[in-house]
Formats: structure tokens, C-alpha cells, sequence
């Protein structure tokens, strides 16, 4: 039998616009820098859109040089799991600190440690407001998001950093190659000071916000965006030409 890669996910960002920090949690160990696409549907899909979907990706070659990951409505994961071909990773939308109890609240960065403690990778998001944007202040807030992880031993090999800027996440808007860029620059610059050269050159940091089979090119060609957090479009056919982004 083949092992599925099962991913797990908790989700602030997605569902309240306020970007304090996604998780998804990744069952394997992940490459140095391979390209990245993961797709959250969100609470969108249904039995006969989902049947489409999966036939979809089982239906066309992927890129081995590329990992993809879909985050399917919780109800749906098994059923999916048991339909979608290996090459393919699936996660869940939530997941939280403690293995089990009568929980209710969350905080970001024990969701990280608690995962990591299991085995696990996780996809950590930062990203600004428009307004904290507009007022220069994307860098500082990004990099206070990230520094609630240092109080905890991290493996940074198994972490990989979605920025996702709030003001783009389901508008239509999306940063520009050169604006994505930058903050991409400044996250590696952040875990070079604060982690080490060696997670900085390693570690994967991808661009999450209303990524289009139109804008996906421009943004992949981008030295330090190794990857894509795909939102509506991953419910599309144009997710096969995000996931292409890097092909020749």
C-alpha cells in the first residue's frame, strides 16, 4: 500500500482576514527548496464538483519537481484521500496544540512546536493589513509574527513561510513580483539573523494571495518565491498552470 503524505492544517487567516499565522501541518520531511503549491478550498466544493476535481488531478501529469498539497473542507478528506493519487498531498484546515482535551482557543506558535514534536512539517503564514501595509509597516509586522516562534527549539527544516499579505487574500489583488520579492528578501534576511544561514538558504518561503494562472509566472520567476498558497484558483483547471509555474 502506498503511504499518502496526510497533511494537517489550522486556519486564522483564511477565515477572519487577519493574519496571525496558518499552519498546515505536512506528515514527510520536505526538500531543500523544492517549489510548493498548496490549494485551500476553503468551505467551497461539493459531492459533484469534488468527483470533477479529483479526476482532474489524477487525470493529468504532474511535475515531479514540484510539491502539491489541496486542503479540501474537512468533511471531505477521507473520501478524497482514498480517491486522489499519491503524488498528490492532502490537508486538513485546522488542527490544534494539544493531541486531545476540551480545548477551544488557539495560539499559533504552540501549534507549530506541538507539530514539529510530532514528526511533522508546517507551513507558517505572516502577512499585513492594508492599512499596516500602506503605512510601512509590512516588514515590522511580518517579522513580529515570525518571532513568536523563537521562544520554542524549532526544526527550521520542516517550515515552511507562506507570506500571505491579508489585504490580497480573496480581493482579486494580488503584490506585485517586485513587492512579493521584497518581503520574501526580508523574510530570508530575518532567518539569517535570527535562526541561522543555513534555514535561510534552505528554508522554503512561499506567496499566498489571489495567485492566478495569470500572475503565477511573473511571481515564480522571482528568485526568492519558491512557491504558491493558492486560494479560489486551486478549485480551477487553471491550478495545473499555478503548479507549472516554474516549467520551462
Amino acid at each position: 500500500m502506498t503511504k499518502r503524505n496526510i497533511h494537517y492544517s489550522y486556519d486564522n487567516c483564511f477565515a477572519t482576514k487577519v493574519s496571525v499565522g496558518v499552519v498546515l501541518v505536512l506528515y514527510h520531511a520536505m526538500s531543500s527548496r523544492k517549489f510548493f503549491v498548496g490549494g485551500n478550498w476553503k468551505m467551497n466544493g461539493d459531492s459533484k464538483s469534488i468527483e470533477e476535481y479529483i479526476k482532474l488531478l489524477n487525470d493529468n501529469t504532474l511535475p515531479g519537481n514540484v510539491e502539491i498539497v489541496i486542503a479540501p473542507p474537512f468533511v471531505y478528506l477521507e473520501r478524497i484521500r482514498k480517491q486522489l493519487k499519491p503524488a498528490v498531498g492532502l490537508s486538513a484546515q485546522n488542527c490544534y496544540k494539544v493531541e486531545k482535551g476540551a480545548f477551544t482557543g488557539e495560539l499559533v506558535a504552540e501549534k507549530v512546536s506541538i507539530a514539529l514534536n510530532s514528526g511533522l512539517g508546517v507551513i507558517f503564514c505572516v502577512g499585513e493589513k492594508l492599512d499596516e501595509r500602506e503605512g510601512g509597516k509590512t516588514k515590522d509586522v511580518c517579522f513580529r509574527q515570525l518571532a513568536s516562534l523563537l521562544k520554542y527549539k524549532l526544526d527550521w527544516n520542516n517550515i515552511v513561510i507562506a507570506y500571505e499579505p491579508v489585504w490580497a487574500i480573496g480581493t482579486g489583488k494580488t503584490a506585485s513580483p517586485e513587492q512579493a520579492q521584497e518581503v520574501h528578501v526580508w523574510i530570508r534576511d530575518w532567518l539569517k539573523q535570527n535562526v541561522s544561514a543555513d534555514a535561510a538558504a534552505k528554508c522554503r518561503i512561499i506567496y499566498g494571495g489571489s495567485v492566478t494562472g495569470d500572475n503565477c509566472r511573473a511571481l515564480g520567476k522571482q528568485s526568492d518565491i519558491d512557491g504558491f498558497l493558492v486560494g479560489g484558483a486551486s478549485l480551477k483547471p487553471e491550478f495545473l498552470k499555478i503548479i507549472e509555474a516554474r516549467s520551462n
